[in-house]
């Protein structure tokens, strides 16, 4: 899976905090605010192969020194280009209540994830406020030295929000064939996740796939190709994440 979850614990938080040296004092500083920094934002123009030169370069050097040496191309090839992405996908979900972009920082939270110190994917994801994406779903991007993949993902729900996805299939089961066939047919891709290993009796032999999964996914995964590298991907991603969205709210409504 592309989505690395090795990595997964609380990376996607808002409220995650990143340590900073300080005048030989250490002290916690909160990511970036993305809304802040939207005025300042280009438009997106694709990102550059010294891009991949950069995710390649932070997953075999993971260490400070490196890091700092390189910078100035985090800076321009990778912070800079998913920032000006993030903002021109969130444009397609302007008005909607609640739904936030975020767009994750390269710095690890050290507390969580020792001894290495930097993130080696940069991603960026629309979700509701106050939820952790671990438990509720999100519309992502992410991006690695090897590749690239965006879509739905409703990757550790707990049992009771699953529960209530089952019993929510049920009530709502034309709606759900309808707007899942649309989102289908729309993007190319088909609605998953991992399943129970005994599976479990659906009232509709129609919802069988569905129900019996342990998480929800749809996305896709793609290699390193020219499309990365130029302002179509933003339409391509914007595009299939809107396409998405009934099913991100029904899942939404379902976790709680």
């Amino acid at each position: 899976m592309v989505f690395h979850l090795r990595l997964a614990a609380g990376r996607c938080s808002g409220y995650n905090k990143r340590r900073q040296e300080n005048g030989g004092r250490k002290r916690f500083l909160p990511p970036s605010n993305f809304e802040s920094e939207k005025s300042m934002t280009m438009s997106f123009t694709g990102f550059y192969p010294e891009t991949i030169d950069f995710l390649w370069g932070i997953r075999l050097n993971n260490n400070r020194e490196w890091f700092e040496a390189h910078k100035a191309d985090y800076q321009r090839f990778l912070w800079e280009p998913m920032k000006a992405l993030a903002a021109d996908v969130e444009a397609a979900f302007t008005g909607i209540e609640g739904l936030r972009m975020r767009v994750s920082r390269i710095y690890r939270d050290m507390r969580m994830h020792p001894p290495v110190p930097y993130k080696e994917t940069s991603w960026m994801c629309l979700r509701h406020d106050g939820a952790s994406w671990l438990e509720h779903p999100c519309l992502f991007f992410e991006l690695t030295s090897e590749g690239y993949s965006y879509g739905l993902l409703l990757w550790n729900p707990r049992t009771a929000a699953m529960e209530r996805w089952r019993t929510q299939l049920g009530d709502r089961t034309e709606e759900f064939l309808q707007m899942t066939a649309r989102a289908e047919r729309e993007t190319g891709l088909q609605l998953g996740g991992r399943a129970y290993v005994r599976p479990k009796q659906a009232p509709d032999a129609r919802l069988a796939p569905y129900y019996s999964l342990r998480n929800v996914s749809m996305m896709r995964e793609c290699p390193l190709g020219d499309e990365l590298y130029t302002p179509r991907l933003a339409e391509t991603v914007r595009d299939t994440l809107r396409a998405l969205l009934p099913l991100y709210e029904f899942c939404l409504s379902a976790v709680g």
